[in-house]
């Protein structure tokens, strides 16, 4: 039994969320990234992609593979905490001013602290 697996569902829904966020169809997807429309059709059917398409598109969406590699039962290894991989998202987003990146990391910081220390 393999120590990993490839989450293919979760790696095509975080490209989809990619793709909103920039706006585009998945033929421009396939444009920008090199990989044909026919693999990300077939992505969608819930087939893994090759590894050349793999890189392409952790390449054009800036997704890391680790994020997608699960256990047998389904679960994710070596997760970032949430609020890591939440304001690394904003640090990679070239449209933001690095003070503008700055500014809402600190602000999730002290929201994540403000309510994670909350009893309900």
């Amino acid at each position: 039994m393999p120590k990993g697996m490839f989450d293919a569902e979760g790696f095509f829904d975080a490209l989809d969320d990619v793709r909103v966020t920039k706006t585009l169809t998945w033929k421009q997807v396939a444009s920008e990234s090199g990989v044909s429309a026919s693999t990300l059709t077939r992505m969608a059917q819930g087939k893994r992609p090759d590894v050349d398409s793999l890189a392409g598109l952790l390449k054009w969406s800036g997704l890391s593979a680790d994020d997608f590699v699960v256990d047998g039962a389904g679960a994710r290894s070596k997760s970032p905490s949430p609020l890591a991989s939440i304001a690394a998202q904003f640090r990679r987003d070239k449209k933001l001013p690095p003070d503008g990146k700055k500014a809402i990391e600190a602000t999730l910081k002290a929201m994540y602290q403000h309510f994670s220390h909350r009893e309900d």
